[in-house]
């Protein structure tokens, strides 16, 4: 692809810091300049960022939307949630989590019918996604149902070129052991080896993170390491995959930090995410990989504490923003975002 790629760009929650994102990301020549944007959903959510950061974006508002009518200009495609100018500001409620929802399908739809290339959303809020009518615990869920994905599919973190990628996300810890295979295992670092070989790494280095303490110590405080994930690795390895492990998850992200590894496979959530937060919060972006489409969100939430005060980072939106044309435009040379093989 050498034009510029149509990004999709789905309103947040409108209670979080969504909204003032979105006009910060609009007002930056950078972005502008990188490829042609949709905005996705109703207008008075954009409208409440405006009025916070004190800017108006100079959009042209349709009721649905075509790939040629995007060069030149910011499209907003218009779509109408109930109660959506009633939703309290810091406050989980169905109607934001129905505008989440409804962007973020709506965004799927357009790009399984070619429309748009990448999708980059602004925070959403899983309580609020749940009150309004999300079934699954978070947006991957959601978006496996909608495509119909029964392969690996995962939310990656990336900051300052740290990448992290886990076997379990959004679950309880007491549901994690018994999620644990060794098939999930190889299917969690084939998608990391083939999202970041679609990123631009030629042979990436991962590494696995055990699941116990001191890497189960020989069996003494748990056999998932002997059992389950080491047989993973020696698997990923004979298919010549650059891969090492398990490893204790306390030491191992230093030396990704250093540079050693490219991406880390952790067992579950805050196994990685505690470590990339504190190592690059500032910049973080979050992927979610296995999809049909490259989609990209900021890594961190919708940050009620600071919603409507003008105080949110554009740093993290921005690099979401750049990861899904970068990714959009490397879609036809890889001949698809991710497929199992």
């Amino acid at each position: 692809m050498t034009e510029k790629p149509l990004i999709g760009l789905v309103q947040g929650d409108p209670a979080g810091i969504g909204p003032e994102l979105m006009v910060k990301l609009l007002s930056d020549d950078a972005v502008r300049e990188r490829a042609n944007i949709a905005i996705i959903g109703d207008p008075s959510v954009i409208g409440r960022g405006e009025s916070v950061v004190g800017h108006t974006i100079d959009r042209h508002h349709v009721s649905a939307l075509e790939r040629d009518q995007a060069a030149g200009q910011i499209l907003h495609l218009d779509l109408a949630i109930e109660d959506i100018e009633s939703v309290p500001l810091a406050q989980v409620s169905a109607a934001g989590g129905r505008s989440s929802l409804t962007g973020l399908e709506t965004a799927f739809g357009l790009s399984a019918n070619g429309i748009i290339d990448g999708i980059c959303f602004m925070p959403f809020n899983k309580e609020s996604m749940h009150l309004g009518g999300n079934p699954f615990m978070d947006e991957i869920g959601f978006a496996r149902d909608y495509f119909g994905i029964d392969t690996a599919a995962s939310e990656f973190n990336m900051a300052h070129g740290m990448w992290n990628g886990r076997v379990t996300s959004h679950v309880p810890m007491r549901e994690v052991p018994d999620m644990l295979s060794e098939e999930r295992i190889c299917q969690s670092i084939e998608l990391a080896d083939s999202t970041l070989r679609l990123a631009g790494y030629d042979r990436p280095r991962i590494v696995v993170a055990a699941y116990n303490p001191h890497a189960g110590e020989g069996g003494l405080m748990g056999r998932e390491e002997i059992d389950i994930i080491r047989p993973a690795v020696k698997r990923m390895q004979e298919r010549q995959m650059q891969v090492s492990g398990p490893f204790p998850a306390d030491t191992l992200w230093l030396k990704v930090r250093d540079g050693e590894y490219d991406v880390v496979v952790t067992m579950y959530h805050d196994q990685g995410q505690i470590a990339i937060k504190l190592l690059g919060f500032d910049q973080g972006v979050s992927l979610l990989a296995g999809l049909p489409v490259p989609v990209t969100t900021p890594a961190h939430g919708t940050a009620f504490d600071i919603a409507g005060q003008n105080k949110a980072n554009l740093d993290p939106a921005r690099n979401a923003f750049m990861m899904a044309c970068d990714l959009a435009q490397g879609l036809s040379k890889a001949g698809g975002w991710y497929t199992q093989t």
